[in-house]
Formats: structure tokens, sequence, C-alpha cells
């Protein structure tokens, strides 16, 4: 079970070393919610701070848990479509009314989504933008609809969620002030039917060896800048 961001890295990763998936990949709450709630889960990779949470109430494993990097919370457009500016709080309310339609993930559940419907309303355009949300459950849904819709679209979401879907592009992580960036952390269920064969598959993910993977991927390593912040 893992958050959204992590799905590129992880399928990817997984078809390098010939492992077959079958997994749940969302918003983070409602992953929380699977685990829980009982579903069988060799790996979990959700927020560093959820995960923290899980070890204690005995959901996660102490052993064998391992940081992938941090994640922008960032803005998307279409792939044809020209750059927004974004590179401060009012650029980015103005590109925001520019747009006829805003996509982006789960506003209760998703990282992103949380966090965005929080900076729509520091910017003050939160009613007014309301009824041009376009909410998806998690990111990767939010994108893949975006790269379909017609007229001036803009999307929020995590960096990784965007630059693994086809037809979008990143513009750049939220400016100075409203930015978020969320670390992302793997481990092994205190369930797990596989239990060295996870953490094993947890340490793979986590190594130096996929730095460059997890870069490319959008995870940016702790005390990195932002990755494509610009004017």
């Amino acid at each position: 079970m893992s958050a959204g961001a992590a799905q590129g890295l992880v399928r990817r990763t997984a078809a390098e070393d010939g492992i077959e998936v079958d997994g749940h990949f969302g918003a983070v709450g409602a992953m929380r919610e699977k685990l829980v709630g009982g579903e069988p889960c060799d790996v979990v990779i959700l927020t560093r701070a959820l995960i923290a949470d899980l070890v204690k109430d005995g959901y996660v494993a102490l052993a064998g848990i391992a940081d992938l990097g941090g994640v922008d919370t960032s803005i998307a457009v279409r792939a044809a479509d020209a750059p927004p500016d974004v590179h401060d709080a009012s650029a980015l309310r103005e590109t925001l009314r520019a747009a006829d339609a805003l996509y982006f993930p789960d506003p209760a559940k998703a990282t992103a989504g949380v966090h965005f419907a929080h900076v729509l309303r520091m910017l003050g355009v939160h009613d007014e933008l309301a009824p041009r949300f376009r909410t998806a459950p998690h990111g990767a849904a939010a994108m893949a609809a975006m790269a379909q819709a017609g007229g001036k679209p803009l999307g929020c979401t995590q960096a990784t969620e965007i630059l693994a879907t086809p037809g979008v592009k990143l513009v750049a992580p939220l400016p100075p002030g409203l930015e978020l960036r969320t670390v992302y952390t793997a481990a092994v269920s205190a369930t797990a039917a596989n239990p060295s064969d996870a953490a094993r598959f947890v340490e793979r993910l986590a190594s130096a060896e996929l730095a460059a993977a997890r870069a490319s991927a959008g995870f940016a390593e702790p005390g990195t800048d932002p990755l494509l912040h610009k004017k």
C-alpha cells in the first residue's frame, strides 16, 4: 500500500527487478485506512509522519524503515501548454484565476489535495474558484484527467505524480511561503506474509544505487532545493 507519489518509482524498480507488483496506490489517508482495516500488505509507503504513527500503533515493523526522499507539491499544465508564472503568491493567484478548471487530488485524504485547498484559502480564492475544482481520489488520476481536458486547465499535486503522467508537465513547486515538501518513507507491514522479501525491496528502493532514479522520479534528497523553482 503506497501513497500515489511513490507509484512510478515502485513500479519502475519492481519491473527492473522482475517483481510483480500487486498494490494499492492512492491518497495517504485512504491507504492508511486500508492497512488499519486489515487488508493484506507487505510493504507500506506513506508520509514519514504516518509511518511513525503506524509504528507506535503496531501496524508497521520497527526494523526495515527507510526514507525515499522529499516530494514537492507542485503546479502542472498539459504537455503542450506554455508554463504559467507561479514564482510568487501574487503570480500564482492570477494564474489560478486565469484557469478555467483546477485539477487536484482529494482535499480530505491526499497530502497534496489537503495542502492545495489550504493554499487556495491563504490566497483568498478558494470560494471564488470552487466551481472550477476537478478533484480525483489521488494525484495520478487528477493529472490523467487534466491531460485529456480542453480549455485552460491547471493542476496541482505531488511532483512525482506529475512526472509519471503522460500528457502533463511540471511547471514548478508552489512558491515560497506556500510550499510543501513531504518526506515519504517505506516500511514493512507488521503482518507481512513475506517480511524478508519486503525488507529487501524497501532497502532497494532507498539504496544509493537508485539515487538517480529517485531524483528523476521527483524525489529530492533532504536539504536540497526544490526542483525547477523558476520565474
